[in-house]
């Protein structure tokens, strides 16, 4: 049984995304580059598997991320340590994003938002978020992102289930549905200390590894552009992923 999906609307078609275990091979990998070190070379392979297209659906598999500051208003029944949680995460991202000209932020003003953060029961994001109805059952995270024309994020919307999962697993649930909100959106079994981690038993994670953080600076990157295919983006990532990993 999955315990946890994730949702993708495009601009008019919905993609149903599953965190079953999936391992798969990046695709597109291009030519290696003998001036790259192994750990590098690691970080790209781990890009292209994390950060193009959804694990489902049809949509085309090309880099994805958010033009515009992202705005969230939570709602639900947040506590204390996942509140503080959220702060933590708000200023990693922030940090690991700090070449691009988009903030993550928190209002109090629901309609200043463009992404809508529930904690609480599946009942209740239900009833307040419509696609979720009948998803919440056996999944205790969920995100929704819309995009544009331009292959960029505009909307979205994520739940975390404040019943079911232990303490440390909404934490990890917490990052991981955020995270993924920002374009990369595919799971993966490789490494037990990413955030990305495919496996919900071994995805305990609530810090992002060194290879979360490249994968996250890589796309942020000014060069880095929106609707890259695997084959487009190897050599901009080959020229600027010195500059997050060794």
């Amino acid at each position: 049984m999955s315990i946890k999906k994730h949702f993708f609307l495009g601009i008019s078609f919905l993609l149903l995304i599953s965190c079953s275990g999936n391992e798969g091979n990046p695709t597109g990998q291009g030519d290696s580059n003998n001036d790259l070190t192994e750990k590098q070379e690691l970080a790209i392979a781990y890009f292209k598997e994390i950060a193009l297209g959804f694990e489902f659906g049809n949509a085309s598999e090309v880099t994805r991320k958010w033009a515009s500051d992202v705005v969230i208003f939570v709602g639900g029944e947040p506590n204390e340590m996942l509140l503080n949680e959220l702060d933590d995460i708000i200023n990693d991202l922030n940090d690991l994003i700090k070449k691009d000209s988009i903030m993550v932020t928190t209002t109090g003003d629901s309609l200043a938002s463009n992404f809508y953060l529930f904690l609480g029961s599946g009942e209740e994001f239900e009833r307040r978020f419509e696609p979720s109805e009948g998803y919440t059952a056996s999944n205790y995270g969920l995100f929704w992102v819309y995009w544009n024309g331009n292959n960029e994020l505009n909307r979205g919307a994520m739940y975390v289930d404040l019943y079911r999962p232990a303490a440390l697993n909404q934490r990890h649930l917490l990052r991981e549905e955020l995270t993924q909100s920002l374009g990369m959106a595919k799971d993966s079994p490789k490494y037990t200390d990413s955030i990305f981690q495919s496996s919900y038993n071994n995805g305990t994670a609530t810090k992002f590894s060194e290879l979360d953080e490249a994968v996250i600076q890589m796309l942020y990157h000014p060069e880095v552009s929106t609707g890259l295919a695997a084959s487009q983006v190897h050599s901009i990532l080959e020229n600027i992923v010195s500059e997050f990993i060794e």
